[in-house]
């Protein structure tokens, strides 16, 4: 998959031990996510009301 945004590290990554999830917002079907140490390696793809739903209930846990 060749996401036509920019990656970036998730805000909610802590980025201090080299456990990061980047994302990439330039996918207009959806939210392609991979292990920033491993960029070259496989990405998931969330399809966009895939992704709101899990977002949704990641706020709803808190």
């Amino acid at each position: 998959m060749s996401p036509e945004g920019t990656w970036r590290k998730s805000s909610y990554s802590g980025g201090t031990e080299g456990n990061c999830v980047e994302v990439s917002d330039g996918h207009p079907a959806g939210l392609p996510v991979r292990d920033s140490k491993s960029p070259d390696g496989p990405v998931v793809f969330f399809p966009s009301p895939a992704w709101s739903a899990f977002i949704a209930d990641l706020k709803n846990s808190r």
